[in-house]
């Protein structure tokens, strides 16, 4: 449900909130255009201490100083990449929620912007922000990956949308080299079909929770919490954000032929009956590989498989 800009000087009652504002998400935009946003939230009635990232991870720590200061309602106003970054700051490294009781609210301000599209929170930002006084919390599912980063060490990081091993991890190492200005459903194209006409499928060996390992060349793996990812593709379309399960789809060994001729289907949601592709269900996924093959989580490269994939149900409360 979207709802309309308020047009009184202030909502109903007032809210307290802790802002994390990447200024440098929609290319730079959010920082130039920040003293208008301020004044939607004031207008909202939402009462905020704000905070600025000033690089990668950055948004992950001031999330847990808000937390462990006492604020219980964390919003974000940045893209999927800063959300991402935001939820990591839930939780202490291992995993532990720093306040069970804690929401997230979301202001998008980035390319994709696809984990709103799952919520239906709006994408303009008077909407966002007035959705941020009237709505209801969600209890929606997180997903954790472990995996290697490029020295060779192990790290583990949560994720909310979607997370890939294969195409999707190339296709978004092009992206974030690149500028977006054209915005996300271009720069996502664009990036997909350059990035496959090179792309060599890959042998992976997949589990689904505990299983006997599968052996076989494929694309793409994607597991996901919510049904879009690369600017508007509906690529997990009966994915739920709070039904305990992953959403796993198997991409197989497609020729460029097939691919080109069937990347319009993603956007549709109709793909899924492709022999090619295989859906699933599972509360864990690992994939490995001999070849390296690249990770990306909520549109951000992350490192490289071996990696495990694991569901940690309703962990997070969502305003939407």
């Amino acid at each position: 449900m979207f709802f309309r800009p308020v047009r009184s000087g202030v909502a109903a009652r007032p809210v307290e909130a802790f802002l994390v504002v990447n200024p440098r998400s929609a290319d730079g935009t959010t920082g130039t255009n920040w003293p208008r946003y301020a004044r939607m939230f004031d207008r909202a009635g939402i009462q905020a201490e704000t905070r600025f990232t000033e690089g990668p991870r950055h948004a992950t720590e001031l999330v847990r100083e808000g937390l462990r200061a006492g604020h219980r309602l964390i919003v974000i106003v940045g893209g999927d990449g800063s959300i991402n970054e935001v939820v990591n700051g839930f939780f202490e490294p291992d995993g532990t929620a720093i306040a069970p009781d804690a929401e997230l609210g979301i202001v998008c301000r980035g390319t994709g912007c696809d984990y709103i599209k799952s919520h239906g929170i709006p994408k303009r930002e008077d909407e966002a922000i007035a959705l941020l006084s009237r709505a209801r919390s969600r209890t929606v599912d997180v997903g954790s990956i472990r995996f290697r980063d490029a020295s060779g060490s192990q790290r583990q990081r949560l994720f909310c949308n979607i997370a890939e091993a294969g195409l999707g991890g190339a296709v978004v190492q092009r992206v974030n080299q690149r500028s977006k200005r054209l915005g996300g459903f271009a720069s996502f194209l664009l990036s997909t079909l350059t990035t496959f006409t090179t792309y060599r499928n890959t042998p992976m060996t997949l589990s689904f929770d505990g299983g006997p390992p599968e052996t076989l060349v494929a694309a793409d793996l994607v597991v996901g919490i919510g049904s879009f990812f690369g600017g508007g593709m509906r690529v997990l379309p009966g994915a739920r954000l709070d039904d305990g399960l992953f959403d796993v789809l198997v991409m197989g060994d497609f020729d460029r032929s097939e691919f080109f001729t069937n990347i319009w289907r993603v956007y549709r949601g109709t793909h899924l009956m492709h022999p090619k592709i295989r859906h699933l269900r599972a509360k864990t996924v690992t994939v490995d590989s001999p070849e390296p093959l690249l990770l990306e989580v909520d549109g951000e490269h992350a490192g490289l498989a071996p990696a495990t994939f694991s569901l940690l149900p309703g962990a997070l409360k969502i305003r939407c």
